[in-house]
């Protein structure tokens, strides 16, 4: 049996969550609004170079129409998501927890560590930017 020593090191999942407070709730809402613009932007960007290059010859205008009906549809979609995730944050009261995003912690094993403490969910808690608890 091989002694590791100091222990080894493995990279978790750990989960982040944000508290809704007025402040975080308008970050939010700018972050979907800006996201929504460009990709509205986009779509016009799309449709322009379409109109561009179906004014080539040699080239199927049918081709050119499907292969960018196509991009704007995938962007189209984008919108709507961003429009349900709006609605969605609208609804959520003060004080509400969302999960915000996942990161990768380095997680420290050695000889008699506990697996599950060291496998269990570990979640970190935010608020205003600011680790208000971390739960284990």
């Amino acid at each position: 049996m091989k002694e590791w020593g100091t222990g080894l090191k493995i990279i978790k999942k750990v989960l982040i969550k944000q508290i809704i407070t007025e402040k975080s709730k308008g970050k939010l809402k700018t972050k979907f609004q800006k996201s929504k613009m460009q990709l509205e932007q986009e779509c016009q960007q799309l449709l322009f170079e379409q109109r561009k290059l179906q004014r080539k010859s040699g080239i199927s205008k049918q081709e050119i129409a499907q292969r960018f009906q196509k991009e704007i549809k995938q962007r189209k979609v984008k919108i709507t998501l961003i429009d349900f995730k709006i609605e969605q944050l609208d609804m959520l009261e003060i004080g509400s927890e969302i999960t915000e995003t996942e990161v990768d912690a380095l997680v420290e094993v050695k000889v008699g560590s506990h697996w599950n403490d060291i496998i269990g969910p570990k979640t970190i808690v935010i608020k205003d930017d600011i680790v208000v608890r971390i739960d284990e």
